[in-house]
């Protein structure tokens, strides 16, 4: 296998809420694109099959304790997670160190969602 994952999607409630929170925290800004019933906020990457978006339509719904992805913290996770309580959701992991994983984090998104920090 190349790549073992190619593309997340983390649902979203309310898209404009889902999608504000995501920008604060990363500080980025996510085009958006309607795909048949459903809405998409896409994350800003370099590399084509490693990417992900926020999508909210009848087939996505928001759960804390499903699958956790988690995203890129770099360059420092404390940044991110710092933002987190202000922008709506609520850090339950502060930056940790985890050996070979290097550091960890994980926060309740604005939108209900588990979802993991980590950076080498």
């Amino acid at each position: 296998m190349q790549h073992l994952f190619i593309w997340v999607e983390i649902p979203a409630g309310n898209m404009e809420r889902a999608k504000t929170f995501y920008e604060q925290i990363f500080k980025i800004e996510m085009p958006n694109m309607q795909m048949g019933d459903s809405h998409y906020a896409f994350f800003p990457v370099q590399e084509q099959l490693n990417g992900g978006a926020l999508v909210q339509g009848p087939n996505h719904k928001p759960a804390v304790d499903g699958v956790t992805v988690y995203l890129d913290g770099s360059p420092d996770l404390a940044t991110i997670l710092s933002r987190v309580n202000e922008a709506g959701g609520k850090v339950i992991m502060e930056k940790t160190y985890n050996g070979n994983a290097g550091y960890v984090g994980m926060f309740i998104d604005s939108e209900g969602n588990r979802i993991g920090l980590q950076h080498l």
